[in-house]
């Protein structure tokens, strides 16, 4: 699997952002190919950049814009009618609505009713895609990111001079739960805003924040504009995830905790998680943050099945990340026998131990389908077939789990 690791070490923004995966190996000129498809008159620029032994690039955007704000239905309609791939388009969608939902809480506005300012302009616009196509064009496929660096004192903005972190950008970080740090080093002064609204519904939308090992093939440095007692840029390694030292586990558990999701959603995310080679699924609820109800969605995986399962429980669910962690089993044998009942056959699952049947258990869906077929109570199809299944206990089931 391959794997983006962010290092905000000074704060991100949406230039930076897509200057790093460039600078990582995505070529600009895809990004631009595939920008294209939108129909928006922008371009890409990238400059080397070489700062304190760091080198880099910088990419600038060149649009001409003469609008001064953009609703959130005009770019959602943008993205949703445009070519671009369903990876890229879902990404895009996704970080734009949460900025939305962002600064709808800020104004106290309708979603729908905001009018993105800065966010709006074709430039921001280009960054988030760019961003979004420049991931799909390195195949990255699971996100993380560092502790994020925000800055002090205050930006201009549209609405005037607001204190940093950008009251959007601070609902953003809330809601995702991203560790920040306003540390600096101790000679600089107060550098303004490092962390943009842009950077940051960026990273909060698509990265875990939960630590990751991965062995990196690669390095990229996005540069900012702005000259800084330190190198201004955001760093990203590319790499592939590292082989979990599970002692020969060949099974793990991965799982995420959810509180904003429709509980009704839950059942056909369990489906799919079994379709996806899960060997069991469960939900347990438990009791989050600020006094929230959510639930945590567990899904026991063979490790030859690990990737699937993540990528569904992450698409099929408002999670922003999973986690994962090894797991040793010691397992019953078990094997699958069919009795005959007067209705039908029932087919019945034999548990052994030191390869001895101890117990038996007819299969919930066969009775039930006998049941509804032939209009008689479950009760009276599980017990005929538990009775009759009863001759297998004391049996002997070998290694291979064939009956002795």
């Amino acid at each position: 699997m391959t794997i983006a690791y962010f290092d905000p070490f000074s704060g991100a923004s949406g230039d930076m952002i897509l200057g790093a995966l460039i600078d990582a190996g995505a070529a600009i000129a895809g990004v631009q190919s595939e920008l294209d498809k939108l129909g928006l008159p922008v371009r890409l620029r990238e400059e080397p950049v070489y700062q304190a032994a760091i080198r880099g690039r910088r990419v600038i955007v060149d649009a001409d814009d003469d609008a001064h704000a953009r609703s959130w239905a005009t770019i959602r309609a943008l993205i949703e009618s445009s070519p671009l791939n369903e990876r890229v388009r879902a990404r895009a969608l996704t970080i734009f609505s949460r900025l939305a939902e962002a600064e709808a809480y800020v104004h106290e506005s309708a979603v729908d009713d905001v009018h993105f300012h800065e966010v709006g302009g074709l430039d921001a616009i280009a960054d988030i895609c760019g961003a979004c196509i420049a991931l799909d064009l390195l195949g990255v496929e699971q996100i993380h990111c560092g502790p994020m660096r925000t800055g002090s004192g205050f930006v201009r903005a549209a609405h005037g001079l607001l204190p940093v972190p950008a009251p959007a950008t601070a609902r953003l970080i809330e809601q995702s739960g991203a560790p920040i740090s306003t540390a600096l080093p101790s000679s600089a002064d107060s550098p303004g805003e490092l962390l943009t609204p842009t950077g940051a519904a960026i990273l909060t939308t698509l990265a875990s924040f939960e630590p990751v090992e991965f062995e990196a093939s690669a390095t990229g440095y996005g540069f900012g504009t702005r000259l800084l007692p330190w190198p201004n840029a955001l760093r990203v390694w590319i790499g592939a995830e590292r082989a979990m030292a599970d002692h020969g586990a060949t099974e793990v558990v991965i799982e995420t905790n959810l509180d904003d999701m429709n509980p009704q959603d839950a059942e056909l995310l369990v489906e799919r998680l079994f379709e996806e080679g899960a060997l069991d699924v469960w939900i347990t609820p438990v009791q989050m943050k600020k006094g929230r109800t959510g639930i945590t969605v567990s899904a026991l995986v063979p490790q030859t099945s690990r990737a699937d399962v993540e990528s569904t429980m992450i698409r099929n669910s408002t999670t922003l990340g999973v986690r994962r962690y090894a797991i040793d089993r010691t397992k019953a044998q078990r094997r699958f026998e069919a009795v005959t009942t007067r209705w039908g056959d029932v087919s019945v699952k034999l548990r052994a131990w030191n390869g001895r049947v101890i117990d038996v258990a007819p299969e919930y869906d066969d009775c039930a389908r006998i049941a509804r077929d032939a209009g008689v109570p479950i009760r009276d199809v599980r017990n005929e077939a538990h009775r009759l299944a009863e001759t297998y206990v004391g049996g002997r089931i070998t290694e291979s789990g064939e009956l002795a």
